[in-house]
């Protein structure tokens, strides 16, 4: 008999990982930490090269698939995804802004970590991007709005093959890396002595965005509710099987079949639960976009760098956009926001490792806020345009 290969996930090697960092970054030689110091700048290198490259790869695409859709339903149900979208930004911003300042310590800095007596490289490879992260979201966005109006679908078939590529990218290299790139980034600010001031505002950070998911689950289904006069928590009670699915795959897709049938059973047409459970399983990410606001401002907090609202309101208008292109794996859509946290808030390669380590530890929580939620979209669509509507506009 074959042994079964022990596979651990993404998470479990973020969080070991951490604790090894943490715990070697004290007894390592400053040599050996100038190894992982070598190693961060090289990778640091490449997701600065493969940031614009993602953002093509996985924009243009979407924005052509869903250009590409017909219906009045489709319109609408977008429309209201990134509605949706934008109000769980605003919430986690508008909260982060008023609790934030009463739990993070500001006296330490990121910056600590890349200081003059931090270890330095022992050597660096310098790779330039192509293209900065603003030309490749003009391009992305005029290509698969151009791509969505041609007849001709081979330059389409040419951008779904650059898509795998980049996907693959992120699934072979990116994400197997990570664990080893923010070992480096915490053995490092062990070695500086900065890392238990992060390590306490990452537990507080994760306590408030759990306690945001459900506020905004609650706030999406009172208004589901209030639109089709129903009670909203005996709604919501009804969705948990598609939430505690996700809690355990990870996956908005693989979840698909259970928010499909809790969706049913709260009373919406199979046709438009059909149509819409899908759908927002790739452009609804309500929980995603709630995680990455909150974690942005906290760690642009702890910096002591502007975060004004009209700065965040650019930032999270961009985010609503590129969480459309998220690929379907773990941690997908903190990959796709990368390049706006470095062009919009100016995050550097430390704070955007640490915002993946931030972002990774709650994925599955973030998941099934974003699955839960859809639920209520597919509620207030049915009322306005299920098949009940279609039979009275018809006479």
């Amino acid at each position: 008999m074959e042994k079964k290969k022990i596979r651990i996930g993404l998470l479990p090697r973020i969080i070991l990982a951490i604790l090894l960092g943490v715990a070697m970054g004290h007894v390592l030689p400053a040599w050996a930490v100038r190894v992982f110091v070598t190693f961060n700048g090289i990778f640091s290198e490449f997701l600065t090269f493969i940031i614009p490259l993602i953002i093509v790869g996985l924009v243009v695409p979407a924005i052509s698939d869903i250009g590409k859709g017909a219906g009045r339903m489709l319109l609408f149900t977008v429309l209201l995804a990134y509605g949706a979208t934008l109000f769980s930004g605003f919430l986690s911003y508008g909260t982060g802004s008023l609790v934030f300042p009463h739990l993070i310590d500001t006296s330490s800095s990121l910056s600590a970590v890349t200081d003059a007596s931090a270890p330095k490289p022992y050597f660096s490879v310098p790779i330039p991007p192509m293209m900065d992260v603003m030309t490749a979201l003009v391009l992305a966005f005029t290509l698969g709005l151009g791509l969505a109006g041609l007849a001709s679908d081979a330059l389409k078939r040419v951008f779904d093959d650059f898509r795998d590529i980049i996907s693959a990218v992120i699934r072979v290299v990116i994400l197997p890396l990570l664990p080893l790139y923010i070992f480096g980034i915490f053995l490092n600010m062990t070695h500086t002595g900065q890392v238990w001031a992060i390590l306490v505002v990452f537990i507080k950070i994760i306590g408030v965005i759990f306690l945001l998911h459900i506020l905004l689950l609650v706030l999406q289904y009172s208004a589901a509710g209030l639109v089709v006069r129903r009670n909203p928590f005996k709604l919501l009670a009804r969705m948990l099987p598609a939430y505690f699915t996700a809690l355990g795959t990870q996956s908005s897709a693989a979840t698909i079949p259970v928010t499909l049938e809790q969706t049913r059973r709260n009373g919406v047409s199979g046709s438009v639960a059909g149509f819409v459970i899908p759908l927002c399983a790739t452009i609804h990410l309500s929980g995603s976009t709630l995680k990455i606001v909150a974690c942005a401002l906290a760690l642009m907090m702890m910096q002591g760098m502007p975060h004004d609202f009209m700065l965040f309101a650019g930032f999270i208008c961009m985010l609503g956009i590129t969480m459309v292109a998220a690929p379907g794996v773990p941690g997908g859509a903190i990959m796709a926001s990368l390049g706006i946290l470095e062009s919009i808030l100016g995050f550097n390669a430390e704070a955007q490792a640490l915002m993946i380590a931030l972002y990774i530890a709650m994925d599955s929580f973030g998941t099934a806020c974003n699955v839960t939620g859809d639920g209520s979209i597919a509620l207030i669509v049915d009322h306005f345009m299920g098949p009940k509507q279609e039979k009275e506009q018809e006479r």
